[in-house]
Formats: C-alpha cells, sequence, structure tokens
C-alpha cells in the first residue's frame, strides 16, 4: 500500500496507479461494511499487493541500473517515514480505546495481536489463530485487517536484498542482471502460486495469511515493472484496461466468503490489477477512452492518496462500534466507514503526509530509521499497556472453591465475588492435564498419542472418547481414577465429534476428513483393546453433518444424522463387547463468559444466560436413550441450576469461554459423575 511513485519505464508519474489504489481501497471498505452483493471486496487487498510489487520493484531496478546498487539505509528509511508513524498511532489508539471500550479479558487478548502488528508478523499470529480451535470463539480483532502490511513488510525486508544478491552475483559473472531478474521472478511467482493453491485446498484459514502463497502477487507486480514500457495500440491497450477493470469489479460482486481464496480464484483481481497497469505502462496510451481518464480524476485519485490512512482507520471503527452497540446492519457499518474517513483525512494530512515530505529526514536517512524505530517501540509499548493496565484479580484458595458442591447447601446463586478461581484473565488456560500432555490431537492430526492416566495397574479401565467437550471432563475422571485406582485412556480430537457422520470444519471450513480418519482408526483401537473397558464418549452437538449427496444439513434433517452417527458408534463399541457412557453436551453462551466476569465482580448475574431447550442439540440426550445398554450422565443441573446458567459457582468460574468449562470448576463435578458410573455398573 506504498504511495503512487514513478515506474521501472521512466520519470512520468502514473496517475492511473493512484486512481487503482482507490479501487482497491473502496473494495474492501464496501466488503468490510457488510454489503452483501459486494462480499469480494477482499479482492482490494490483492490488487494492493500487485501495486506494491510493481512499485517497489520498479524504484529498486531503477536504482540498481543508475548507481550499480542499491541504497538499503535510503529504501528502508523511506519506508519507515511512509507506514510507520500511522502505524504507531494507530495501534496506539486502538490499545487507549480497548481499555475504555472492551472488557479486561478482550483487551488482554488484543495486546498480542498488537505487538505483532507492531513488528509486523501479524500475518503469522492471526494465521496460528485461524487453525486453533479454541480461538475461534474470539471477537474480530481491531486490528485484524494489518495482516495485509505484515505480508508487504515482509517483502520489503527480503525483496532489496536478493535483488543486490542477483545483482552481485551477476556482475561478478560479466552478465546481465535483468534475465536473471525475470528467472528469479518467475521461481517466485510459480511456487509460490502452487504453494498458495495448494495451502488453500489442504487449510484454507492458513492460507489466507500466508506470506509464502501471497508472494506470487508481488513477484506478478514486480513481473511488470521489469517489462518497462511496451508498445501496445492505444485501443488495444485501452480493451486490456477496461477488460482488467472489469474483472477487479467482478470478483467483489461474485466472490464470497466461502469462495476457496486465495488460490486459483486470486487470478481473476491479480491479473485484473496487472492488466490495468499494463495498459498504462504502453507508450502509447492515453486517458481518453481507457480506464486512466476516470482512474486520475482529482477526486479518484484523492481516494488513492488517502487509502492507506483509510485502511488502517475502518476496521477498528468496524470492530468498536459493534463492542459499543452490537452487530451492525449494513447501513450501520456504511455509517461507520464512512466517519472513518475524519481520522483518515486529519491523520493524512497532520501525520502521514507531513512526516512522508520532512525535509529533515530526507537529508539524513539515519534520522528516518531512528523514528522508525520509535514508532514500533511507542507500538509495541501501546500492546504491553494493555497488558499491565488491567484490573488484578484476587484468585481463591482452594480450600474456598466448592464448585458445585456449594450447590447442595446454597442453592441460590451466587451473584457476586471477592475472589474466584481462575482468575478470568488467565481462565482460557484453566485446563485439564491431558490437553498440556498433547492428548486433544489437533485439527491436522489423525493418530492419538498413548494418554494412560490414573493407576496403571488397575483392574478397572476407563476409555474417554470425543472432542473437546469430552475433554473438558478429564480433570472430574482423573480425580476418580487416582483416588479409585482405575486406568484412564483420553481418546479425544479437536472439533471432531465422536457421532460416525461426515462433518464440517468451522476451523478449516471444508468437510472434516482428517476426522473420519481419526474416528476410524480410534474406533479399531478401542474394538482391539478388547471387552474389559468402558468408554464414555461426549462431544459438542453443535456440528454441520453433511448428506448423502454431499450436502450440508441444516435444521430437522441435521440433527437427525448427528443421531444417527452417534447411535452407529455406541452400536459400533458395544458389539466389541464394551460398555458404553454418554455424558451430556454442556449448554453454550452467546458470549465469552470469562470476558463479562471481568467487567464486574459485583454483577455476576449479568453475565447468565438462559439454558436453551433445543430439540436439535440434544441428539445425544436421545442417542443415549434409544440405544439399549448405554447410561446417560446429565450434570446440566449443576452447571445450570434452573433456568439459568451461572458463571461462576461457589467461587469456580465455570466457563473458560463460551462453551468450555474450566478444569477447576470440572473438577468439582466428580461426585455426580461417579454416582453416574456407578449406576452404569461400573464401580
Amino acid at each position: 500500500m506504498d504511495s503512487g511513485i514513478k515506474p521501472a519505464s521512466g520519470g512520468r508519474f502514473r496517475t492511473d496507479i493512484e486512481g487503482l489504489r482507490a479501487v482497491a481501497i473502496v473494495a474492501v471498505l464496501v466488503c468490510h461494511a457488510g454489503i452483501p452483493f459486494l462480499a469480494g471486496g477482499y479482492v482490494g487487498v490483492d490488487v494492493f499487493f500487485v501495486i506494491s510489487g510493481f512499485l517497489i520493484t520498479g524504484l529498486l531496478v531503477r536504482e540498481v541500473e543508475k548507481t550499480g546498487g542499491i541504497s538499503l539505509v535510503g529504501f528502508y528509511a523511506r519506508r519507515a517515514k511512509r507506514l510507520l508513524p500511522m502505524a504507531a498511532v494507530l495501534l496506539a489508539s486502538v490499545a487507549i480505546l480497548s481499555i475504555v471500550i472492551l472488557s479486561p479479558v478482550r483487551a488482554v487478548e488484543i495486546s498480542g495481536d498488537i505487538i505483532s502488528s507492531a513488528l509486523y508478523v501479524a500475518n503469522w499470529h492471526f494465521a496460528a489463530q485461524s487453525v486453533d480451535y479454541f480461538a475461534q470463539g474470539l471477537e474480530p480483532s481491531p486490528v485484524l485487517h494489518l495482516w495485509s502490511l505484515a505480508i508487504e513488510e515482509q517483502f520489503y525486508v527480503v525483496w532489496p536484498t536478493l535483488i543486490l544478491a542477483v545483482t552481485w552475483f551477476q556482475r561478478r559473472r560479466g552478465a546481465p542482471v535483468r534475465p536473471a531478474l525475470w528467472v528469479t521472478l518467475g521461481v517466485i511467482l510459480v511456487g509460490s502460486f502452487a504453494l498458495g493453491v495448494q495451502l488453500t485446498d489442504a487449510s484454507p484459514a492458513s492460507a489466507y495469511f500466508s506470506t509464502f502463497g501471497r508472494a506470487w502477487e508481488l513477484a506478478l507486480g514486480g513481473a511488470l515493472a521489469l517489462l518497462g514500457a511496451v508498445k501496445i495500440p492505444r485501443a488495444i491497450a485501452a480493451a486490456i484496461g477496461w477488460a482488467g477493470l472489469a474483472a477487479i469489479v467482478y470478483a467483489s460482486f461474485a466472490f464470497t466468503s466461502t469462495t476457496p481464496f486465495p488460490g486459483t480464484a486470486a487470478l481473476v483481481p491479480t491479473l485484473g490489477a496487472a492488466a490495468l497497469i499494463l495498459a498504462g505502462s504502453s507508450v502509447y496510451a492515453q486517458k481518453r477512452g481507457a480506464p486512466a481518464g476516470p482512474l486520475s480524476l482529482g477526486p479518484v485519485r484523492y481516494v488513492g492518496q488517502i487509502s492507506y490512512s483509510w485502511y488502517l482507520w475502518h476496521w477498528p471503527a468496524l470492530i468498536f462500534a459493534a463492542a459499543l452497540w452490537g452487530p451492525l446492519s449494513v447501513a450501520a457499518g456504511i455509517a461507520v466507514v464512512l466517519a472513518s474517513v475524519v481520522p483518515t483525512v486529519i491523520t493524512h494530512h497532520l501525520i502521514e503526509d507531513p512526516v512522508r515530505r520532512a525535509p529533515a529526514l530526507a537529508r539524513l536517512p539515519v534520522r528516518a530509521l531512528a523514528l522508525g524505530a520509535a514508532c514500533m517501540g511507542i507500538a509495541v509499548a501501546s500492546g504491553l499497556l494493555l497488558t499491565s493496565s488491567q484490573p488484578s484479580f484476587k484468585t481463591a484458595p482452594i480450600s474456598d472453591v466448592r464448585g458445585a458442591a456449594a450447590l447442595v447447601d446454597q442453592p441460590t446463586p451466587q451473584d457476586h465475588a471477592e475472589a474466584l478461581r481462575p482468575n478470568p484473565l488467565r481462565a482460557s488456560a484453566d485446563r485439564s492435564r491431558a490437553f498440556y500432555d498433547g492428548c486433544l490431537v489437533g485439527i491436522t492430526g489423525t493418530n492419538s498419542n498413548r494418554c494412560l492416566y490414573g493407576d496403571p495397574h488397575g483392574k478397572r479401565t476407563l476409555i474417554l472418547f470425543g472432542d473437546s467437550h469430552a475433554m473438558q471432563y478429564f480433570s472430574p475422571l482423573e480425580k476418580l481414577a487416582n483416588e479409585d485406582h482405575w486406568r484412564l485412556i483420553a481418546l479425544t480430537k479437536a472439533e471432531c465429534g465422536p457421532g460416525e457422520v461426515k462433518i464440517r470444519s468451522m476451523v478449516a471450513d471444508r468437510e472434516y476428513s482428517q476426522c473420519d480418519a481419526w474416528r476410524q482408526e480410534t474406533l479399531e483401537r478401542i474394538e482391539e483393546g478388547g471387552p474389559r473397558a468402558t468408554v464414555v464418549i461426549s462431544g459438542d452437538t453443535a456440528y454441520t453433518a453433511y448428506g448423502p449427496g454431499g450436502e450440508e444439513l441444516s435444521g430437522k434433517a441435521n440433527a437427525d444424522a448427528l443421531e444417527a452417527g452417534y447411535v452407529k458408534t455406541l452400536e459400533r463399541i458395544q458389539r466389541a463387547g464394551l460398555q458404553t457412557v454418554v455424558i451430556r453436551d454442556t449448554p453454550a453462551s452467546a458470549s465469552d463468559v470469562p470476558s463479562c466476569v471481568s467487567e464486574d465482580l459485583q454483577n455476576l448475574k449479568s453475565c447468565a444466560f438462559p439454558r436453551v431447550h433445543d430439540w436439535d442439540l440434544e441428539f445425544d440426550d436421545r442417542a443415549a436413550k434409544s440405544t439399549p445398554g448405554t447410561h446417560l450422565i446429565d450434570v446440566t443441573a449443576e452447571i445450570c441450576p434452573g433456568e439459568l446458567c451461572r458463571a461462576v459457582i461457589g467461587n469456580a468460574l465455570v466457563y473458560r469461554d463460551k462453551s468450555h468449562l474450566t478444569a477447576t470448576f470440572a473438577r468439582t463435578l466428580s461426585p455426580w459423575i461417579k454416582e453416574g458410573l456407578e449406576e452404569a455398573g461400573f464401580y
């Protein structure tokens, strides 16, 4: 998202590229505003990548051909004064607004986002979150959009050094530089594109943020810069330009959030941008009758000039508006995006432009580098501020944490707390020992580790089988296994229900083939273990199943398919001679429970949520009751006494997110789970 500068081919300023930047930013803005028929506006980022590759490569190649080398100090000084001051202002503003508007828990989560953005590794940070099942419940980060700037900065770090290396190597051999640069760009373009296609198929979420899967888009722009001025007849150049603009517009209208992207689909907007740039590179190019005409109009160019600032401000405005007023309608989204032009214009004219044009920084590039370092330091400090500025919560001693047991003596809901466990700011880490031992297989895994707990020589064996909602019961089961001297085996996988049915992965946003493979391997392992065991099954009930034709199911059809898969699993295990027990799934909140609790320990009632009776989500209960020989354990009453599910019971924080119990609270359920196992004949 760099400024419109001179191309490699000569000295003229490309006003049409400034206009193309306007097209790109408007596409992004309307997409993020939520306009449904322009859901593909995210392709504007790809247009920016092509523009950046063209402009930066042109700048560097011109310098090599003029001076024989590249001044890395000068190059990075220009990038620093162009990009870093605005980024620092934005990140500091986000930190302050997070403290004022968001809950302490959410603010602490965002601190890591800000720091990774300040260090320009945000794309890898968000890529890691995108494949983390437990990060899926998080609200969008106000700095999520900075992933694209991280990719560009990484390009700025590598590309000048690579051009210098190629130049040095070629001149040492007495060979021309441009052919070697063509080969280098070609390898990057082809290799990165192939990787991007493969990643989009294998892991769409991580592919979206991947530097290696996006590098080809910057390389495409670089190839145009190497091509330089071309001789394309005026009419043909105009046609190419209009076709390119049409491709970008088409992608903005036709693509949606379900379009596999980047993959091969990214060819449409990137080749469109390349066509527009190529058309304007013709020595015969004229604005009349070509896209360069409207793209070079003053108002359009102005939008292009402020595009960097507008890109920075619009997304946090949307996120904080939603935090204040709830989900935004399309009209509200448009209004917020338009309102974000106010800080955009102010910071563009008072910070971005003055710093970029400052004579003192131009005369001494080292000053610009120092300014850039200071800006990065301020941005990192802003992220650290979020953590240090949060209120401290008193952690209740273990002796004061009764959890579900408190309901026996005091059924009245706990509406306030002086201290609780775990600390809401660290609730997400309050998980079972088995989780940290790697016994919850990740999204891409298909084999379970050997996870044996309790008394390895015990005469009774219990196998815990299911997904992360099964894993939350490991803590009370381990407590019982240690006390009563029996063996506990954990066989669990994230986002993979125990029922034998094909389901959609929320993380991968596609059919979950790794779940099918893991479930099959695990069931075979259970069958081969012999009949002297009890299998405790549990799982999330909010899955989407696929029908016989590969279509996604919904409503009753989905619930029926999930129930049938559950019954199939129970019957298969029973045929192997093993006893089956089902622990019913936990109720889920619509919002993050620790986040709510962190706002006010004296008003815990506001964090309670209604216990929803949804037939579609109770298929595990029906499956257990319809399968002879299966016993059902239901601890819902201990989690949700009455019709409201409480955030804190007996000084124990009940949930660590929207739907998973904290290990601390789950451990207090052990008496009820033991009672259920006794009724099932396990003891």
